[in-house]
């Protein structure tokens, strides 16, 4: 019985060990359980019909890690000729956030489009704090991603 013991009690050991001390953050913000990107929403809309707009299972692309839905087979080869081009900044975590040195969810109804970069904030009381200041912002979170992942 004892041999036992000490053996579970090396395994256990063993697997602790090969655990990181503390797993990283995705690159890009999905939520608990989930692999959709932007909540969701459609990317390309907003530059294309500049508002948000939800995207359809029946449209997706698969870009770092996550899924991206679309409003369109025309909006998903759009994403996927360029991304980085369409994907919200900072993997969609809340641009603020990212500035003050932390990562938050994001709230895809509260976003601005600056130099044609998406950015999304975590709820409108939040995008009024980034758009106090966005340039100064926007350089904060650039120095702080990323970093902010773990």
């Amino acid at each position: 019985m004892r041999s036992i013991r000490l053996f579970l009690a090396a395994a256990g050991l063993a697997v602790a060990m090969a655990q990181p001390a503390v797993a990283a953050k995705p690159s890009v913000y999905t939520g608990v359980f989930s692999k959709v990107a932007v909540s969701g929403y459609d990317p390309v809309a907003y530059f294309a019909v500049s508002k948000p707009v939800e995207g359809s299972k029946a449209f997706t692309a698969s870009w770092q890690g996550a899924e991206y839905r679309f409003a369109s087979a025309a909006n998903r080869d759009r994403f996927k000729a360029d991304p980085a081009r369409y994907a919200p900044q900072y993997g969609g975590y809340c641009a603020w956030a990212v500035s003050q040195g932390y990562t938050a969810s994001a709230d895809p109804n509260v976003w601005k489009i600056v130099d044609g970069r998406l950015y999304l904030n975590y709820d409108a009381s939040v995008g009024r704090k980034w758009a106090s200041d966005i340039p100064g912002h926007i350089a904060k979170a650039n120095a702080n991603w990323p970093k902010v992942l773990g």
